[in-house]
């Protein structure tokens, strides 16, 4: 009897556990969801990358070479027009104090063009923390070419426009003749200018060191 009692239990008492086997399925769930958790770290991992792929797209079209306007070519211009001017004028007030030759008080107005044209640069680049062997090489890349330019237009006119050179600097037709000279100078260099910055020469160089 007890044997038959043993063999009636049948296990029904655990009928409960039958529901156990359906959950079986859960282990896959798991693993998708695993999977979409993974599917969307690299989804947003991919955003980062696409985002931060067209702010390099941007930051390189903003320098890229050719993508240069005029506004930035005059400026570039200017600025080498006026340490030129500031040497030209004080060359011939020395020269002239000194009693020289116009070729004398010339050659003295040309180098104080180009000594005032990489000063004014010089003192933007060592304003940024640069030291003065590099500012100096920065310099003389970045306006050599330019102040040359300037220069052959400005004292070319000067000393092909009849009396010009005998023209003392109290006399209004010297100042209207240097005017129209360093006016026809910056027209001319002003493309030359743009073509140097968009080939990531001239003031190019000195551009990084004002970000």
């Amino acid at each position: 009897m007890q044997h038959d009692a043993h063999a009636h239990h049948d296990h029904s008492t655990h009928t409960g556990h039958e529901g156990h086997a359906g959950h079986t399925g859960h282990e896959g769930h798991a693993d998708h969801t695993a999977g979409l958790e993974g599917h969307q770290t690299h989804q947003t991992h991919e955003g980062h990358q696409e985002q931060h792929g067209g702010h390099q797209d941007q930051h390189g079209a903003h320098h890229a070479p050719g993508k240069v306007s005029w506004s930035m070519a005059a400026k570039a211009t200017l600025h080498c027009l006026t340490g030129c001017a500031i040497g030209e004028i004080l060359g011939m007030v020395i020269g002239t104090a000194l009693g020289w030759g116009n070729t004398q008080t010339m050659i003295l107005a040309i180098i104080l063009a180009f000594f005032f044209g990489y000063a004014l640069t010089l003192r933007g680049i060592l304003a940024a923390g640069v030291d003065f062997k590099t500012a100096f090489k920065v310099a003389l890349a970045a306006d050599t070419l330019s102040i040359a330019v300037m220069e052959i237009i400005d004292n070319g006119i000067i000393a092909l426009w009849p009396g010009a050179m005998d023209a003392h600097l109290d006399e209004a037709f010297f100042w209207i003749v240097l005017a129209i000279a360093l006016a026809a100078a910056f027209v001319i260099t002003t493309p030359v200018n743009k073509w140097m910055i968009g080939r990531g020469k001239g003031h190019a160089v000195v551009h990084q060191y004002h970000h």
